[in-house]
């Protein structure tokens, strides 16, 4: 059988799926979602899979990922014998409020499927969130202009029925972090579509920590669509970790929806993965606001890694901020396209973009591409984007210093790093992230005998001034 109809055979299977199980897709369906779904169904049934021939898609190849004989499941998986233990990550002194899903269901606390806390907040799963309060679910669910949508995004829409659910009333700050886990953990191949909403009312605040991962080595495929919604002068701090098996496929669309004097910051740390793709789409549609969109990614061996971050500034007086670095070794492969959208009315935008990377080897690629659109005569508008090697007179100077190169070299990709892992603002979690790097960067992208990174040793430690610059 050939790619092409490998691929077809993926979509004619979903198609079928979609048919037999109709009862378990829209039981929790209002009218109105159960219409968007079937609307999404259709239009999948035309769109099909992305492919290569589209701009967006013409350096992320999935032919090799929906070439797998894939089961969805429409019933929860059984939760494992450690409760929510299970999800907890190892990050010393961070206090949160755990949300856990489970090869694409959201799993219970004491089989409380929705949490509310006394300031009105509710947390929990969506499919319970369009029973108890289908109204707020109505009125966000699909809420955005799906003229760039592709296959996968009506796909998730035609196909997603759990999730997680987080609504916060006008006013309320939440103390305590949201750690988000999305977790995969079955010895079979899964195509997973869950579904994110998150609401912020008027002068609330929220900060969620969103973790992919895995506890298996089996081929899975996760389709995720979140929903983000900022009301006016409420603010959103944003942190993705992407950590999942080397055979896995990680698709997430994010849509962050910004009202009059509302803030976000969105952080996305890949530290591997088979195929992660993250599309970011930042609509500015009120004034005065503030967004900022921050990546890192560190992959080897056959890695591939694809932002695609889009940021619409309909309205005028607003900023936005893009920095994204990378790191790659052996023939690893990256994509990064950036579209900075300025629409005519939307004077005094500030809008910046920056692309870096660093290529160890000779066969590693990177391809880069910022895009500013600008319809408006009073901005400030830049992008770029850069690819090249470590500096040999950087290397130069650290060796004079008595390291050896291995370590020179470690050192200098670890600063690199740094500038984007500085942007975390919870110092336990920035500690945590700070070590999976040197971590990363000492195991798999570069071996030394001695390392002066030295994490989670505070003392001893080796200090060096060094020109970002020439990195």
């Amino acid at each position: 059988m050939d790619d092409l109809s490998l691929k077809y055979h993926l979509k004619d299977k979903l198609i079928a799926l979609f048919e037999k199980h109709r009862d378990d897709l829209f039981r929790n369906d209002t009218s109105l979602i159960s219409s968007l779904r079937e609307r999404a169904f259709e239009r999948f049934k035309v769109l099909g899979f992305p492919h290569t021939k589209l701009e967006q898609w013409r350096q992320t190849d999935l032919t090799g990922t929906l070439s797998h004989d894939y089961e969805q499941h429409f019933r929860p998986s059984v939760p494992p014998a450690g409760g929510l233990k299970y999800f907890e990550c190892e990050v010393p002194d961070f206090d949160t409020i755990l949300v856990s899903v489970l090869n694409g269901w959201f799993i219970s606390p004491d089989n409380k499927p929705l949490t509310r806390l006394p300031d009105g907040t509710v947390i929990g799963s969506l499919a319970q969130a369009m029973l108890e309060y289908p109204r707020i679910v109505e009125e966000h669910w699909g809420n955005d202009d799906h003229s760039r949508a592709t296959g996968l995004d009506v796909l998730n829409t035609a196909f997603a029925q759990d999730g997680v659910f987080i609504y916060v009333p006008d006013d309320a700050v939440i103390p305590n972090t949201i750690q988000m886990v999305n977790m995969i953990n079955l010895d079979r191949k899964l195509f997973i579509q869950n579904r994110n909403l998150i609401i912020l009312g008027k002068n609330s605040h929220l900060t969620l920590v969103q973790c992919d991962d895995s506890l298996n080595h089996e081929v899975n495929f996760t389709n995720t669509v979140t929903e983000v919604f900022l009301g006016e002068n409420s603010s959103f701090d944003h942190y993705k970790l992407q950590n999942i098996n080397d055979h896995s496929t990680i698709l997430n669309t994010t849509h962050f929806h910004l009202n009059d004097g509302s803030r976000m910051n969105t952080n996305a740390i890949i530290l591997n993965g088979g195929l992660i793709r993250n599309d970011v789409y930042v609509n500015i549609k009120g004034e005065g606001c503030d967004a900022n969109v921050y990546g890192l990614y560190l992959v080897d061996k056959d890695q591939h890694v694809d932002n695609q971050i889009y940021v619409d500034h309909v309205s005028p007086h607003s900023k936005s901020y893009q920095l994204f670095k990378g790191i790659l070794d052996d023939q690893a492969k990256a994509v990064f396209n950036g579209h900075i959208l300025v629409h005519r009315g939307a004077q005094k935008t500030n809008a910046y973009q920056s692309n870096k990377n660093i290529l160890l080897t000779d066969k590693a690629t990177v391809n880069a591409k910022p895009w500013l659109e600008i319809y408006a005569d009073d901005v400030k508008c830049s992008h770029g984007a850069a690819v090249g090697q470590l500096d040999p007179n950087a290397l130069f100077y650290i060796r004079s210093r008595g390291l050896s190169e291995e370590n020179a070299r470690m050192l200098l990709m670890y600063a690199f790093a740094a500038e984007v892992i500085n942007k975390i603002t919870i110092e336990a979690l920035k500690i945590t992230i700070d070590d999976l790097v040197k971590k990363r960067l000492r195991g798999e992208l570069s071996v030394c005998d001695q390392c002066v990174l030295n994490c989670r040793n505070k003392e001893n430690t080796v200090s060096f001034k060094i020109d970002m610059s020439k990195i």
